[in-house]
């Protein structure tokens, strides 16, 4: 009998720490965050306003442009959703460009052009002139500048759109003036 009461209590003592133990990496993680939010918040207010002149789009909530410049790897409020949607209206809006310009074209044709703009260095060299590897929010830690962490603001960027607005064409508008080069004179 008491070795059964001391393993209900080396549960108890065991199920008490590890709950202790989980929310304290948390608070300490979040207040290092904050303090490096408080450090840097009017820059990356700025670089989000000056972004929103370079793409020719205003948020009407620009937490979702701050979420989709957060990247998976610093918060757990972070682009990767916004990334996914952004993802599917580049590709949305690629198809249907491809169609506009010939109806007939090839499935494989089709699919060739949507890889060949949404792979990922091919998003993140899009990504990159618009300077969202200096935005883009990372652990201190983190590589800001690599293809995969570009990529997912770029894409997050335009889900954040489609979002804002509730239409994906608009984002996808927004995609193709940001491709066409028309906002790729301006570098952060």
């Amino acid at each position: 009998m008491n070795s059964i009461h001391h393993f209900q209590f080396f549960i108890i003592l065991s199920l008490s720490f590890i709950a202790i133990s989980l929310s304290f990496p948390f608070q300490v993680t979040d207040q290092l965050q904050y303090d490096n939010l408080q450090m840097t918040s009017s820059e990356f207010s700025t670089s989000l306003e000056t972004l929103q002149k370079r793409i020719g789009y205003e948020f009407k909530n620009v937490n979702l442009l701050r979420r989709a410049m957060t990247h998976a790897s610093y918060s757990g409020e972070n682009n990767k959703a916004l990334s996914d949607l952004g993802l599917d209206v580049i590709k949305t809006s690629i198809a249907l460009n491809c169609l506009k310009k010939d109806i007939d074209i090839s499935v494989r044709d089709l699919n060739s052009q949507i890889t060949k703009v949404t792979e990922v260095n091919t998003c993140a060299i899009e990504g990159t002139r618009l300077g969202l590897q200096n935005i883009i929010r990372v652990p201190m830690k983190g590589n800001s500048s690599a293809p995969p962490v570009v990529c997912s603001g770029f894409r997050g960027l335009f889900g954040a759109i489609a979002v804002d607005t509730g239409k994906a064409d608009d984002a996808g508008n927004v995609f193709w003036n940001v491709h066409r080069g028309i906002s790729s004179t301006f570098l952060f």
